[in-house]
């Protein structure tokens, strides 16, 4: 059987079409769109229309992909930078009006344990205890768990890009006082996540996300172009010399360093302050760098829980599409 997944982040929408035959989500065609929602929102965090309109083109154009590849779906979610907009609702009808395609948000904790699963299979249960961190552009997930789920999971306001907009927006590079700011905001935000983990001791931290993949690309692991079996990983002692390196660049000249790419360099800053002070308030010397994220899960949770684990959590957020779509359902079933 063949499904796609659509995800819509605070920078792109990513279509994923995969097979899922065998237990494995093996992807044959992969598309992005560069909308980069993140910087057309309000102070509020009401999403522009203009950038709304985008969204529905952009889903539209996956939707149309997808039947050009017979996959069922798209399975249609939107991340942080949509679930927590004033207008989130308008956004999804009109995502549904426009396109067909019944599109949703999920929880921040959901993320977490979505992606907390598709690290579980990667890493296997060799990984023992395991803690996993995903930073995106408007949340930080964290879980924790010694099985298929995790027995605790969190969403944190700490994006890259929405720190980069709160803290570092003020200077190119930013003075030593937003720095001094911004960690404070980290460390309060998780102090009760960090006490928690550092309790558990997992043996295994993971980190996902196109950011911990830059960050660790900065502190020397292998480049991409290698394929995703060769090992990766970071220490906290290796992100805290990437924060040194890029606090002292501005964000065109970050973009000239190993990894970093130009559409992220402004909020790689953010994003390995944030990483280093998770990993050294946790406790966690090293993390494995995992290339399956949310997007695995949700296919993983498919095939692993049926074509009933969808509809659920899509049913209680938003609209109903105006066409037949392909569902599935999400349930909360035991480890």
């Amino acid at each position: 059987m063949r499904v796609s997944v659509v995800d819509a982040g605070s920078r792109t929408v990513r279509l994923v079409i995969a097979d899922v035959e065998g237990g494995v989500p093996l992807p044959v065609h992969t598309v992005k769109w560069k909308l980069r929602l993140s910087e057309h929102v309000g102070p509020d965090g009401t999403i522009a229309d203009e950038a709304v309109e985008r969204l529905v083109k952009a889903v539209a154009a996956a939707g149309a992909t997808a039947r050009t590849w017979h996959a069922a779906g798209p399975l249609a979610f939107a991340t942080a930078v949509v679930r927590g907009a004033p207008n989130r609702q308008d956004v999804l009808q009109r995502v549904a009006s426009g396109t067909g395609i019944r599109m949703c948000t999920l929880p921040g904790e959901t993320e977490a344990e979505l992606t907390f699963l598709a690290a579980r299979r990667w890493l296997g249960w060799r990984a023992g205890p395991l803690a996993l961190l995903d930073i995106g552009g408007g949340s930080l997930e964290v879980a924790f768990g010694r099985g298929r789920l995790p027995d605790f999971a969190a969403s944190l306001p700490l994006g890259a890009s929405r720190l980069t907009r709160e803290y570092l927006g003020v200077q190119d590079p930013p003075g030593p006082v937003e720095l001094k700011e911004l960690r404070r905001r980290i460390r309060h935000e998780l102090r009760d996540v960090a006490s928690r983990i550092r309790w558990e001791r997992p043996r295994t931290a993971a980190v996902s996300s196109r950011t911990f993949q830059q960050l660790a690309r900065l502190c020397g692991a292998t480049p991409g172009r290698y394929g995703p079996f060769v090992d990766r990983g970071l220490t906290c002692r290796e992100l805290r010399g990437a924060v040194t390196t890029l606090a002292a660049l501005p964000a065109a000249e970050r973009a000239q360093l190993p990894g970093i790419s130009a559409p992220r360099s402004a909020q790689s800053l953010a994003g390995a302050v944030v990483g280093h002070t998770a990993l050294k308030l946790m406790g966690l010397r090293r993390a494995v760098v995992c290339p399956w994220a949310i997007r695995e899960g949700v296919l993983l949770r498919y095939i692993e829980d049926g074509a009933d684990w969808w509809t659920d959590v899509a049913g209680t957020d938003g609209p109903a599409a105006p066409s037949p779509t392909t569902t599935l359902r999400i349930a909360t079933p035991s480890a």
